[in-house]
């Protein structure tokens, strides 16, 4: 198995079972959406933000917390910026 599919497999399972409901459905339509045009470096961005707990990345991605809870790069402006339809 090579290191990126693995990724993407724990990238999947942490963005699916959360532990808040709505962070589960944020996250997975999100990391559905946008896993298989991410690189490896973005991969790794995007797990780092994912092993931060529902409270602090809700009150990052609503506005509530102070922007600098979560790093500022490529892969938190996609999230930022996602909306569920």
């Amino acid at each position: 198995m090579n290191k990126i599919y693995s990724l993407k497999k724990k990238i999947k399972y942490r963005s699916e079972y959360r532990g808040i409901k709505e962070m589960d459905i944020l996250l997975s339509k999100f990391v559905n959406k946008y896993i298989d045009t991410l690189n490896y470096d973005d991969l790794i961005k995007l797990y780092e933000i994912l092993k931060n707990d529902d409270d602090k990345i809700f009150k990052w991605y609503s506005g509530i917390g102070h922007k600098d809870l979560l790093p500022s790069n490529n892969v938190s402006k996609l999230l930022k910026d996602f909306k569920i339809k």
